[in-house]
């Protein structure tokens, strides 16, 4: 599909979200990211219920609007429709992006796991439309057993993925290191903690969009 990838993709995982106010918490990040500009963000929930992840997923569709910022929702392919999202992620043990664009069709954003040290094997041949690599450094957002493979690693994975694929490099990446990963071949970086554990993660998203775009 055509879609223009902002150089910064903020992952949201539920993990930083508070017990008390949750739904309130969401809806008042949820509009600030807006106001920030976001185009594309990417919600993770890896112990919710289904009740759980359509919940926080139509809060933050009701707050970014479908014409202007796409959603991606991680693993649960199934859900995608009835969340009103905009794609999915999906890794090893969820759905193949072959399933996944069975599933949701040609119109439809599919991204899956490209590589750490080497791409994957065939995963050229798949219906996706991004390969997140890494972890590129340290990270405690995702469990992990892969190591970090730092921007050398990213221009590795360039070299094999050649010109066209989209890469979003992911895993412990910060401001002051993004640079030097986008210099090294990712199409964009991808965010989580650096973002959602500030203080004011819509401020921060623009700072980085302020540094990178």
């Amino acid at each position: 599909m055509l879609f223009s990838f902002p150089k910064v993709y903020p992952i949201l995982d539920a993990g930083v979200f508070p017990q008390a106010g949750r739904a309130e918490f969401l809806r008042r990040l949820s509009s600030e990211l807006a106001e920030a500009g976001v185009t594309l963000l990417e919600y993770r929930n890896k112990t919710g219920s289904n009740a759980d992840v359509l919940a926080d997923a139509a809060i933050l569709r009701a707050a970014l609007p479908a014409g202007t910022v796409k959603l991606i929702l991680d693993d649960r392919v199934d859900l995608v429709e009835r969340a009103g999202f905009d794609g999915v992620h999906v890794d090893a043990g969820d759905a193949t992006p072959a399933e996944a664009r069975r599933l949701l069709g040609p119109g439809r954003i599919v991204g899956t796991f490209g590589g750490s040290e080497a791409l994957v094997e065939e995963i050229l041949k798949e219906p996706a439309d991004y390969l997140s690599i890494g972890p590129i450094f340290p990270t405690t957002t995702k469990q992990t057993a892969k190591a970090p493979i730092g921007a050398e690693g990213v221009r590795r994975l360039r070299e094999q993925a050649g010109r066209n694929a989209v890469l979003v490099a992911v895993g412990g990446v910060t401001l002051e290191t993004a640079p030097a990963v986008l210099a090294a071949g990712a199409s964009v970086v991808g965010v989580s903690a650096a973002i959602f554990r500030a203080k004011d993660p819509a401020g921060e998203f623009r700072r980085w969009m302020t540094a990178l775009g």
